[in-house]
């Protein structure tokens, strides 16, 4: 289990995108979240797409891109063509929150975790079903155990401490929470002894599906 969290980017859109490559591509993330209140990901994840295969970036265009691309190809220019498209494909496993007030629900490795913008927002049946509560809005990385419960937040990107965090697994069956800032530098590594529930997946808040990403 690999599982990123980006935290709110507050327009900085150059540190959104050093922090989400460094959780997809350095770490090998399996799903990373981004907790932000705004549609900076999408608009992030979109001109990554462009770059990396040109105007039009979506799954229908697959076809068009590489017959323009490798028609007269040398097979060096195929194989950087083929890893840019996966490049693209592996961006799918970024995904936003659906809402600045929503909140989904997930299991990360047997564990029920709620992630969310505010924590404000965290009502009883939510602290009550999870072990994991994961939010976006701190001004720094927030790990914090309570009692059978860790609140975990990676702080904001632009505010440069901190931003983006990586829950894998420990060999004793714990997690191991890492902070980085959005450059990759670590600020933070906890190991946490947390509880698991079960191994089913569970979404509270309908994600945007691959179909709405490039």
């Amino acid at each position: 289990m690999r599982f990123g969290i980006l935290g709110p980017a507050n327009g900085d859109l150059q540190a959104l995108e050093k922090a989400a490559s460094h959780l997809l591509f350095d770490h090998a993330a399996e799903q990373v979240v981004y907790l932000g209140p705004d549609d900076a990901l999408d608009r992030v994840v979109f001109d990554w797409a462009k770059r990396l295969v040109g105007d039009d970036p979506s799954d229908g265009g697959i076809f068009a891109r590489a017959a323009k691309s490798c028609g007269k190809a040398s097979p060096e220019g195929i194989l950087n063509h083929v890893a840019n498209e996966r490049a693209r494909e592996r961006l799918k496993r970024l995904r936003c929150l659906p809402a600045p007030d929503s909140r989904t629900v997930e299991i990360i490795d047997g564990r029920v975790a709620v992630l969310l913008y505010d924590k404000g927002l965290l009502d009883e049946d939510d602290i009550l079903a999870a072990v994991l509560l994961i939010f976006g809005k701190s001004d720094g990385p927030i790990v914090r155990q309570v009692g059978a419960r860790t609140f975990i937040s990676p702080g904001q990107i632009s505010a440069g401490k901190g931003g983006a965090a990586l829950l894998s697994d420990g060999v004793s069956g714990e997690v191991n929470i890492c902070i980085f800032d959005p450059g990759g530098e670590l600020v933070d590594s906890q190991k946490i002894a947390i509880p698991k529930t079960g191994k089913f997946r569970v979404i509270g808040d309908k994600a945007p599906s691959s179909d709405d990403r490039p």
